[in-house]
């Protein structure tokens, strides 16, 4: 598959997904979602504070997806270095933010435990990676700030492969919440492998 054609569809799925959770979240009652009408079925569930919570990771979560891909196929020309450090910055602050938002979201995960620590260590790496990249910047080391940002955006692309590989999930294992236990540790993994044959085939330290 060339190279175009991966950027097209990476841009693709982040915007889709940006305009299913604004409409979703935004547009329709958050309750109508499914994952939060699941929820609902629990008579232990309480929606408040975990719907705002919610609210804070998606619209954190879904600006970084969108920004990403702007990040890393733009390159940072003359003109363009202002805004790409500008929006660097910015997709930093946004990942810290839903990062540890989200750890609070792990604790009351479908699917219980397993799929609670999928999210807990996606959720620690996330932050962990966008650090990383922005103190190897800090100290003028490019090449390992774009390969730990290869890394962050994989682990940010998440909110796509979550989807992506939910409903087959649900399906296969005849229940959502035992595919929600396998997708909390499946969205995420194989997204870190994949970038990291990438980071080595282009030959970043």
């Amino acid at each position: 598959m060339g190279k175009k054609i991966i950027r097209a569809l990476i841009f693709v799925f982040a915007f889709s997904i940006a305009g299913y959770a604004m409409v979703q979240y935004g547009l329709l009652k958050a309750s109508s979602a499914g994952l939060v009408a699941f929820k609902l079925q629990k008579p232990n569930f309480e929606l408040t504070p975990w719907v705002y919570v919610l609210y804070i990771h998606i619209v954190t979560a879904i600006l970084a997806l969108i920004i990403g891909p702007f990040q890393i196929f733009m390159k940072p020309t003359n003109t363009r270095k202002r805004r790409h450090k500008l929006l660097g910055y910015v997709y930093v602050i946004l990942i810290t933010i839903s990062g540890i938002v989200s750890v609070y979201l792990s604790l009351f995960a479908t699917g219980g435990w397993i799929a609670g620590l999928g999210f807990m260590l996606l959720d620690a790496l996330w932050v962990a990676t966008t650090l990383t990249a922005t103190r190897k910047i800090m100290v003028k080391d490019i090449q390992a700030h774009k390969a730990w940002m290869l890394r962050s955006y994989s682990l940010t692309f998440a909110a796509v492969t979550l989807r992506l590989w939910l409903a087959p999930l649900a399906l296969i294992f005849g229940d959502f919440e035992a595919g929600y236990r396998v997708v909390a540790w499946l969205c995420w993994i194989p997204n870190l492998l994949v970038i990291e044959a990438v980071i080595l085939k282009k030959g970043f330290r």
